[in-house]
């Protein structure tokens, strides 16, 4: 199950990449089909990072994937992007 996964994951990473992100996965749950996975670098604080995970990664992975419902991120309460000071 995970190694299906993450192969899709390094089909769908070159392009994130590109754009200066990356993505992790955290967590497969087989029953209910949700794939976690976890946007970093430069998608953090894109205001398109919703639309490449559903419209994207998303569709993708259930393209591949028969039995995946849908790829969601973590739920995170801290606050997005990083601390500067000058």
């Amino acid at each position: 199950m995970e190694p299906e996964v993450e192969s899709v994951i390094e089909i769908i990473r070159p392009a994130i990449q590109a754009d200066g992100g990356d993505i992790d996965l955290i967590d497969i749950d087989r029953e209910s089909g949700v794939v976690t996975v976890e946007l970093t670098g430069a998608c953090v604080s894109c205001p398109a990072s919703t639309v490449t995970m559903k419209a994207g990664i998303e569709r993708i992975m259930k393209d591949r994937i028969d039995w995946v419902t849908a790829v969601v991120q973590p739920d995170d309460d801290m606050e997005l992007g990083t601390a500067v000071t000058l």
